[in-house]
């Protein structure tokens, strides 16, 4: 019954773990939205975090995943996350488990100017790495997103859009598109908002409209806390929180 329950209702928020950080990196996290900023050379960013999702009265998130990206190159940054699933129904014991390996390489192809954007891509890989039907169905899936961000003084804005190819006997490839603006209100406070689009990724599923509302505390250069709280808007009613902490070298 608790099986059959949640995965009947969790298709609509399997995107959410499988590209729980696709869209991450300073600028992206807390969003789902990402922006095309790799990280700088030889520099380093450390995450820990947790995504948390109520859609009716299940929860699912990550408690907690790990992400590590690095510089590798001028304008190139590679990127890995350690995700440690969990499902919550009320009544019912929590389902912790490893989730699928993301493995990624973001790449700024245009740098920003006073006229033009910036611009670059970040090709996502989800890799099954342990045998858990309850959190992977065991394929690999990849999301080949382009983002563009352009700025003015302490205004931000980025977006983009990525396409999923997603195998699976029942499931769907997938489009997200969202466009995030954030505004630096001093050197330790950012807020901002976004809205984004994700197509139906399963037969029986729907599309989702939702937007976010998220930000950054800057304790110092190298340690912060990001959080953001988010809403559908269409077909499917769910709410989603993220907060983590971050560490930049």
């Amino acid at each position: 019954m608790k099986r059959s329950y949640i995965k009947k209702h969790l298709s609509v928020l399997t995107f959410i773990l499988y590209s729980v950080c696709n869209q991450w990196s300073y600028a992206g996290p807390p969003f789902n939205t990402d922006d095309p900023q790799p990280v700088d050379f030889k520099h380093w960013e450390f995450y820990i975090s947790s995504l948390s999702t109520l859609h009716r009265d299940i929860w699912t998130g990550t408690s907690p995943h790990v992400e590590v990206n690095y510089g590798l190159a001028p304008g190139l940054q590679i990127h890995l996350l350690l995700p440690m699933n969990y499902n919550y129904l009320p009544h019912h014991s929590v389902d912790f488990g490893y989730g699928n390996t993301e493995f990624g390489v973001k790449y700024c192809f245009i740098h920003e100017t006073e006229s033009s954007p910036q611009i670059g891509i970040f090709p996502i890989l989800e890799i099954p790495t342990i045998k858990n039907s309850e959190f992977s169905n065991g394929k690999a899936q990849v999301f080949l997103p382009v983002w563009a961000q352009k700025s003015w003084g302490k205004l931000t804005t980025y977006g983009g859009v990525g396409y999923c190819i997603n195998p699976g006997t029942t499931n769907r490839n997938w489009i997200f598109t969202g466009a995030e603006i954030q505004y630096e209100f001093s050197p330790g406070f950012m807020l901002g908002g976004e809205l984004y689009y994700h197509s139906a990724d399963a037969a029986g599923s729907k599309s989702i409209t939702a937007c976010s509302i998220g930000g950054s505390i800057n304790f110092s250069q190298k340690f912060h806390f990001i959080f953001s709280v988010g809403h559908s808007l269409r077909n499917e009613s769910f709410v989603s929180s993220y907060a983590g902490l971050l560490l930049t070298i």
